[in-house]
């Protein structure tokens, strides 16, 4: 997407740890393969992160047209759990986490006027690390016995039945990890040492706050995902029975372990979404962020707290009742940080002069279906609500309020915010309102009803169910369908024609609320950016010429 620009004052290319010519960038396939520029390697993220979500729409779908009606249509249970599995973990690992780190590698540079990411090579190995685990992911299919079916958590002691593909998919996990860790040293160590003179830690954007954040809480959880899935491979082939109970192992032990990564992992998948928004709004109120530090602390407490509230996730494995009252006190603690966060947004569209561009309406579009998630995970944070709640489709529901409309709603604030920095051209605003409304109207159709369905005690990961559940389901595979297409719509329609530069040139600086460095440059951002660190004015938002 970075379009190739001469940049003067390249002659000291030995300086710097590029192999790049003196002009610009290198061409043709070498190009990709041996990429050392943050803006390439952010670009294919972004590339790879919108194909799994291309693949993990595909298997959601799937799940859908089987749940359109009672009985068995399309696929059986076995396979219906495949499906289940498969699009959870490449939707995590594969779609929202690569495109959150797609943008960090894009954004955090060009905000911090560092010249490139501290590690370039390594930031070279940690994208192409995604991959082989990819395609070890979705080939699991193809293995004898077909896919994992023990649902994303990946649960003992299913995993210990499973057939190969099970092994292939904890080596994927492996390797994911690893380029996790990898380009979360890389972000820390470019945001703590290469900060531009003058931009001290708290005049820093928001973005680059969060990700430092979730940076730290990517390399403290990773290692622990690795721990569980390492000894459930060693229970299955190496005769040890950590989670077998025949052996005197103990399955709830798997449990624990899975969400005191899980539970930080469901807010690395949301902090940068945060940040995103804590960018878009302010530009489009034309009004400074309001309560910038409370918002950074917020974001720190999140990020604290969610160590302590994992096994709010595990309140029906038989639990003592302190151990309840601790996780549910504790859980429900979370929602004032996430509060403090939401009443900044209002406050600084509060009698500001907005206008509701394509990005603003993602970010208020956000702000308004992510509040309503996290209510519902405050009303099954109540252990009692929980238990009656637990495992049914009220709870597919709240995390796919987060998530999607979290995490994804964010995402593509961000794109339609940033990238005509990074393209040179508008996208179409037409098509941009399209998309949005498309794709917010068919979410909630999708999800709306699956509350329903909870509460009248229907169970996920079921391939079939009663006729009393039949209308819900019609109603969400429906929307499911819409809301697929409207991301087919979005690539089509919107991001190809920017790739290949079609539409009104960008100017330098689009939009006329936003602050910050990024703005500095041209558009599209030239190949090499900040070679010389940039002389900030006070507030560290704009470069003294």
């Amino acid at each position: 997407m970075s379009a190739v620009i001469d940049h003067p004052g390249h002659g000291h290319d030995h300086d710097h740890d590029h192999a790049h010519d003196d002009h610009g960038a290198p061409h043709g396939w070498r190009r990709w393969l041996y990429a050392t520029n943050h803006k390439d390697i952010g670009t294919m993220y972004l590339l790879f992160s919108f194909t799994m979500l291309m693949v993990g729409g595909v298997l959601a779908l799937l799940i859908r047209a089987e749940l359109f009606e009672p009985g068995l249509q399309f696929v059986n249970p076995q396979m219906f759990n495949q499906l289940t599995t498969m699009h959870g973990l490449i939707m995590v690992f594969g779609a929202i986490m690569p495109a959150f780190v797609g943008f960090a590698n894009w954004m955090i540079p060009l905000q911090i006027g560092a010249p490139d990411m501290a590690f370039a090579r390594m930031n070279n190995l940690s994208f192409w690390l995604l991959i082989p685990a990819a395609l070890m992911i979705v080939g699991s299919f193809f293995m004898p016995g077909g896919a994992p079916a023990a649902g994303w958590t990946l649960y003992a002691p299913l995993t210990l039945q499973m057939g190969p593909s099970m092994d292939s998919s904890i080596f994927a996990l492996h390797i994911l990890g690893a380029s996790s860790i990898m380009g979360s040293i890389n972000i820390i160590v470019t945001i703590l040492n290469m900060r531009a003179p003058g931009m001290s830690l708290m005049k820093m954007p928001l973005f680059c706050w969060t990700w430092l954040i979730t940076a730290y809480l990517l390399i403290a959880v990773m290692p622990v995902l690795a721990g569980a899935i390492t000894m459930t491979l060693t229970d299955r082939h190496f005769g040890t029975h950590f989670f077998n109970p025949a052996g005197g192992g103990d399955p709830v032990m798997y449990q624990h372990i899975f969400w005191f990564f899980g539970h930080p992992e469901v807010y690395i998948m949301i902090l940068p979404a945060f940040g995103i928004v804590s960018a878009v709004i302010p530009a489009f109120a034309r009004k400074r962020l309001f309560g910038y530090t409370s918002m950074v602390y917020a974001t720190a407490s999140i990020a604290i707290l969610s160590f302590m509230v994992w096994a709010h996730h595990m309140f029906t494995t038989g639990m003592p009742v302190t151990g309840q009252l601790f996780f549910m006190y504790a859980t429900m603690l979370i929602a004032v940080p996430t509060g403090v966060k939401i009443f900044n947004w209002i406050a600084t569209m509060w009698r500001g002069s907005m206008s509701f561009e394509t990005p603003m309406l993602f970010a208020v579009g956000f702000i308004f279906v992510f509040t309503m998630g996290g209510f519902t995970g405050l009303i099954l944070a109540m252990a009692p609500i929980d238990i009656q709640l637990q495992d049914t489709y009220y709870v597919v529901a709240h995390f796919h309020y987060v998530l999607v409309a979290g995490s994804l709603f964010g995402l593509f604030a961000g794109y339609y915010y940033w990238s005509p920095k990074w393209t040179g051209v508008m996208y179409n605003e037409t098509r941009g309102k399209i998309h949005f409304w498309w794709s917010l109207i068919s979410f909630n159709v999708t999800f709306f009803p699956m509350h329903f369905l909870g509460l009248a005690g229907m169970p996920r990961r079921y391939a079939d169910y009663p006729m009393q559940f039949a209308d819900f389901n019609a109603i969400a595979s429906v929307g499911a369908f819409f809301f697929g297409f409207a991301q087919v719509y979005f690539f089509v329609f919107v991001v190809i024609p920017m790739m290949r530069g079609k539409g009104q040139p960008a100017s330098q600086q689009p939009w006329d609320g936003a602050e910050g460095l990024e703005w500095e440059v041209p558009s599209p951002a030239p190949f090499h950016t900040f070679e010389n660190p940039p002389k900030l004015n006070a507030s560290a938002t704009k470069i003294i010429a």
